[in-house]
């Protein structure tokens, strides 16, 4: 390498350092993430590459949203660069005696890139990109669904006790009879006929006459039965009704973001692979793709554990060694994911479709020395990730018997 390039990066700015093949410094000073700073730092670079007869290289450390601007500038002029994780650029940099600013962290960059072997960032496809914001919103709103369901949940106790045992509290049908009773009061001053329908024309999803007369028949029995704590006026039965149309609307949201990923993802081969898998549907498939990105990038499974977090952190030391755990430094989203996966497909078990993952957990647990079922997931989950870096980098659709060779690894 000739020229070195490095960023501190902070809010709006940048703190930027040029040394060159003498590791002396060229260049110091601060770049303000605007159009015209950027087209300036182009010019820069370009002035290097044909001094050089090769571009500089150029290291930054990651910090969250802030380094956004600086990466997709260097994607949109298609630079390599070196993105670190903030804590191994930490302990790259690490010494006895070091002042700790904005400009001494660039020059610590730039020198240690001189002395240390880093990889090139793998810049993966928008796809994965978008897939990835895609699966965070998903997540966003299915957190805000359970707090509206929690808030609701609470009020409901005191309007109307009875109705969370007589309709399912995750169904349409729920969510739409709250808004229009969240009050046994509301139900009494209508008839049966006028409920059944408005029962049948308000639900979402289709509902019958026949079972919406013998809803009616049953709710009316409880309401009259029913001695809330919380009057027809209170603003409390006004806010349920809110949190009921809120949940509704977010609910649909959710639904779409799937079917945008679906759409977004129906000729991606690791899409296809991941559904050839049991116990695998469309959501958690998308879902998967957004959190891992593009698979390709990592070099073997033992990689994506990391990345994932499940790989096995020890410690001893002495006479002391505590129990083997997994690190849990990687994606918790992805772990998320990964471990409602497995407890689906065990769930799933006896529907006729053979899975090695169910039968590895199975084996697990069976074994003279058992192990817990929590360790049993991860173990599983472990052995998904191999599977399906195999499965993916070779293009094969998942079956019991080619599965077995990449199990057995």
């Amino acid at each position: 390498m000739k020229h070195v390039i490095a960023f501190d990066v902070s809010k709006g700015k940048s703190t930027i350092v040029i040394y060159n093949e003498d590791r002396q410094c060229e260049f110091e000073g601060e770049l303000h993430h605007t159009r015209f700073d950027f087209e300036q730092l182009h010019q820069r670079i370009e002035k290097i590459t044909a001094l050089d007869g090769q571009p500089p290289e150029i290291v930054f450390e990651a910090t969250g949203v802030y380094s956004k601007p600086v990466e997709e500038f260097l994607r949109d002029h298609g630079y390599t660069y070196y993105r670190m994780n903030p804590l191994e650029a930490s302990l790259q940099m690490a010494s006895m005696r070091r002042h700790k600013t904005d400009s001494s962290d660039a020059h610590e960059l730039a020198k240690t890139h001189f002395k240390v072997e880093r990889e090139t960032t793998y810049v993966q496809d928008t796809y994965y990109e978008q897939m990835r914001a895609i699966t965070r919103y998903y997540d966003e709103v299915d957190k805000e669904i359970i707090l509206l369901r929690s808030r609701m949940h609470a009020i409901l106790h005191g309007t109307f006790p009875e109705l969370e045992q007589l309709i399912t509290p995750s169904s349409a049908l729920f969510l739409n009879f709250v808004q229009l009773y969240p009050h046994p009061a509301l139900l009494l001053a209508h008839s049966k006929t006028i409920i059944k329908n408005r029962l049948k024309s308000n639900t979402r999803k289709k509902l019958s006459l026949e079972r919406a007369e013998k809803k009616a028949i049953v709710l009316l029995e409880a309401a009259e039965n029913s001695y809330p704590s919380i009057k027809p006026t209170d603003i409390r039965c006004i806010q349920v009704r809110d949190y009921a149309r809120r949940i509704a609307d977010l609910m649909e949201t959710k639904d779409k973001l799937v079917k945008q990923m679906v759409t977004m993802s129906e000729d991606k081969k690791e899409y296809k692979v991941l559904l050839s898998i049991p116990g695998i549907g469309d959501t958690t498939a998308c879902r998967l793709i957004g959190e891992l990105g593009d698979i390709r990038r990592f070099q073997n499974a033992k990689q994506i554990n990391a990345y994932a977090g499940i790989d096995i952190m020890r410690y001893q030391s002495g006479n002391t060694q505590y129990r083997d755990r997994i690190n849990k430094r990687g994606n918790k989203k992805l772990r998320k994911i990964l471990y409602f996966m497995v407890c689906t497909m065990l769930m799933a078990k006896g529907k006729g479709e053979e899975n090695h993952f169910v039968d590895y957990y199975y084996k697990l647990k069976t074994q003279p020395q058992k192990k817990h079922h929590e360790v049993a997931i991860v173990a599983c989950m472990n052995k998904f990730l191999k599977v399906a870096f195999h499965l993916i980098t070779h293009g094969i659709l998942y079956d019991y018997e080619s599965a077995l060779p990449a199990l057995k690894s």
